[in-house]
């Protein structure tokens, strides 16, 4: 059921008679596109293709290209805009060309990671040739599973507990991934305020030592829809 017509049915029901009290709607704006200098690989050209994605909008285009000339990015744009794109094509367009490459995505919850995992096997699983071992690595990961990810995983889930309890202690074992890591995504970077942002931002400080002990030095993509400063970041 669309907002529409949940809406319909809200003011059409007995139980909600008389409590809408203001209703507005507001226009849609017209979206904006734009191109890359140089376009996507084909198998991911395919994937976005097989979800009726044609064009890439203009903030995504732009993160694209500020990635791939190896600057860190702060992605702010509203909800539904297609974020995940910005960091998604990115990291698998490396992968297309580097096999060894690895990332690690951070995600506050565990249920916002899980669900960014099958939008993110969704658009791989499209692109021709393109293989790679992605999952959650959380407290309800199977321990079977936690040894296949660190030891073949090409793009893990995580949150900042689990980095700082499972992952950064250990990471003699996961040596191989953080030697190879390209890319951290930190996602809702609005959520990681006060206190608790402050751990996380040690806890980052702690996985970029860790990278460099092991000769890596990878790019970091921020994302909000809240965010009013990401210049700062």
């Amino acid at each position: 059921m669309n907002a529409k017509k949940f809406l319909s049915h809200l003011l059409s029901s007995s139980s909600y008679r008389g409590q809408a009290v203001h209703i507005e709607k507001i226009g849609g704006g017209e979206a904006v596109y734009d191109d890359l200098q140089t376009p996507l690989p084909e198998p991911l050209v395919a994937s976005l293709r097989s979800k009726e994605i044609e064009r890439l909008y203009c903030h995504q285009v732009q993160c694209i290209e500020l990635l791939r000339q190896g600057k860190n990015v702060a992605v702010v744009t509203s909800t539904a805009s297609g974020k995940s794109l910005c960091y998604n094509l990115p990291v698998l367009e490396t992968m297309l060309s580097n096999t060894q490459a690895r990332a690690l995505y951070i995600y506050p919850t565990k249920a916002l990671a899980q669900d960014q995992l099958r939008g993110l096997q969704r658009l791989a699983e499209g692109a021709p040739g393109l293989e790679l071992l992605s999952g959650t690595y959380d407290g309800d990961t199977p321990p079977d599973t936690r040894r296949r990810l660190r030891d073949k995983g090409s793009i893990i889930l995580t949150n900042p507990d689990m980095l700082h309890q499972g992952i950064l202690p250990k990471h003699t074992g996961w040596a191989p991934f953080l030697a190879n890591l390209k890319y951290v995504v930190i996602d809702e970077i609005h959520s990681y305020r006060g206190v608790f942002g402050s751990n996380v931002a040690n806890v980052i400080r702690r996985l970029r030592r860790v990278c460099a002990l092991y000769g890596s030095n990878p790019q970091f993509i921020c994302c909000s829809a809240t965010i009013a400063n990401p210049g700062e970041l």
